[in-house]
């Protein structure tokens, strides 16, 4: 097996930078394929009211989600640092105190997620007809929260040395198994929503172990059983790292209930047309993230060999890059949105209709606006690179209130169409605090 270790803090930044990013696109369209297919099981074979069900399970899970990535990715900052500067003793105390840190979070988020689902999904006003659905769902998907823990800390891992490969082929991997078992599980035993649970769960499985037989294969990762002795100082780094960015993932996430809150409100109907396009968010956003990806790592290592002159000029090329990503994908969604939406959606002629109607505003609307959220991601992912999650953690703030504020607030003076701004807002309030941030941590590097 081979190993694809790689040091950023030499060569050329923007290309570093996109062929690292490449291999993560490639991974994220195969997660975004089992989660695209997912949903088009759900949506077509079992109805809007499975799909509306779970797009009403969406932040919730998402919430959970973002608080294992946001402690994982804390965890792979300092990792990447530690590689950049060649402390490789140091690496491997990281990545053992890392492992039993997020073991023992994992144990807690079972706990929390199984007996906060429901009063969530109440207080959410998720409707009648759809809650029981949504429950099933979120129940299995949080039992399974030790198995997510564990593929999203392996990649962090392999990230932060420069790997992004691994993770693609584990994320293949992945895609396939899901896809297979959820026509299995949903078509073939007849599992509905569950099945489709299970389905992504194992896919997991599967990836971790890719993931886990690779690490054991880089021969500098060797650890030692006292490398996974907890120490107080050590334990707290992590935290200052992880513990911002999963409050900032946090506070995004229950931002976004309060979205489902108020679109709860507008019907079955509505909420099917706004799952369908949320389903398409990780389509628009994927270059996005994986750039963020990158710069994490490339910053990292950069400031870890003190190289902060590479860090500035890496800066610019991805933002190049960004925005000339953002901008194509745009145009394709806007040409091809109906047909991805149509995948989704089935019914009575007027059901899909008027679903279509409602979904593909929305597309429209975050496609136009694509480069803002890019932007966030580039400069959100450089800020934690150099080691500060606090502000990024303040970004998340500001997404949250400017989402509330206008999901709350738009409706009144644009309808059921003022919910589809709210994003938008979100993204431009976290922009701002970003950019301050970004060019204020660079003169304070440069002395």
């Amino acid at each position: 097996m081979a190993v694809h270790v790689k040091n950023m803090t030499t060569g050329k930044p923007g290309k570093l930078i996109l062929a690292f990013s490449l291999s993560l696109v490639a991974g994220n369209v195969f997660q975004q394929l089992y989660t695209v297919v997912d949903t088009m099981v759900v949506g077509k074979y079992l109805g809007v009211s499975a799909l509306a069900a779970l797009g009403a399970s969406d932040w919730l899970n998402w919430l959970m989600l973002g608080v294992i990535q946001g402690l994982t990715q804390g965890f792979g900052i300092r990792m990447a640092q530690e590689f950049g500067a060649g402390r490789t003793d140091e690496l491997k105390r990281s990545v053992g105190s890392a492992a039993v840190l997020s073991m023992l979070s994992a144990i807690a988020l079972v706990a929390a997620g199984q007996f906060f689902a429901r009063p969530v999904l109440t207080l959410l006003q998720t409707p009648q007809e759809i809650i029981g659905y949504s429950l099933l769902y979120l129940r299995i998907m949080f039992a399974g929260v030790p198995i997510v823990m564990l593929y999203n800390l392996l990649a962090c891992i392999l990230r932060s040395l420069g790997d992004s490969r691994t993770p693609l082929n584990a994320m293949i991997v992945a895609s396939v198994t899901n896809i297979v078992l959820d026509y299995l599980f949903v078509l073939g035993f007849g599992w509905g929503i569950a099945g489709a649970a299970a389905a992504t769960l194992i896919a997991q499985a599967v990836s971790s172990v890719f993931c886990f037989c690779h690490i054991k294969k880089i021969a500098f990762l060797k650890l030692a059983r006292t490398d996974f002795h907890l120490e107080r100082e050590l334990s707290a780094r992590l935290f200052m790292l992880g513990l911002p960015m999963a409050f900032q993932n946090g506070i995004i996430a229950i931002g976004g209930m309060i979205v489902q809150f108020v679109v709860n409100g507008y019907g079955v109907i509505f909420i099917a047309g706004f799952t369908a396009t949320n389903k398409l968010y990780g389509l628009l956003e994927i270059a996005g993230t994986s750039y963020g990806y990158a710069m994490v790592t490339y910053v990292g290592q950069n400031l870890g060999a003190g190289r902060y002159d590479r860090i500035k000029s890496g800066m610019r090329a991805a933002m190049g890059i960004a925005m000339a990503t953002s901008a194509f994908i745009a145009v394709c969604m806007l040409v091809f949105g109906k047909f991805l939406l149509g995948l989704f959606i089935s019914g009575t002629p007027e059901v899909v209709e008027q679903t279509m109607r409602i979904a593909y505003f929305y597309l429209a609307v975050m496609s136009v606006c694509l480069p803002v959220l890019y932007v966030l991601h580039v400069t959100r992912s450089a800020l934690q690179g150099m080691g500060n999650t606090i502000l990024p953690m303040l970004s998340g703030v500001a997404e949250f209130v400017m989402r509330t504020l206008s999901v709350l607030f738009l409706p009144m003076l644009l309808g059921e169409v003022g919910i589809f701004f709210a994003e938008i807002a979100a993204w431009l309030g976290a922009d701002v605090v970003l950019v301050i941030s970004y060019f204020s941590q660079m003169r304070k590097l440069q002395g």
